[in-house]
């Protein structure tokens, strides 16, 4: 069970918790705004762009290609960036927290 915090563009911090799924997934079925996921989770949009900590990016990775480049598409990208379709539920993200880019 993973237990993690989306905090939106309005600074309301949304608590979840799931056991499975993508990041996208949990989000959208909690009615986090600005987590869209337009394309399903097949990291075909980055309607689920969010913002890492720098130690949070560290533990969850870096993007593969395929994420990189749906990444470059958005005006706001950070190197702490990632979509959220692409990272998965699970306790390795337990008590993280995650600020949504859009």
């Amino acid at each position: 069970m993973a237990k993690v915090i989306f905090i939106t563009k309005t600074n309301d911090a949304i608590e979840v918790e799931g056991d499975s799924g993508s990041l996208m997934e949990l989000a959208s079925a909690n009615g986090v705004v600005g987590i869209d996921g337009d394309c399903g989770g097949v990291c075909s949009c980055a309607t689920c762009h969010i913002y890492l900590t720098p130690d949070d990016f560290k533990k969850v990775g870096t993007p593969d290609e395929i994420e990189s480049d749906m990444l470059e598409l958005d005006d706001n990208v950070t190197q702490y960036s990632r979509l959220c379709c692409q990272i998965e539920v699970s306790e390795n993200i337990d008590g993280m927290t995650f600020r949504v880019a859009n």
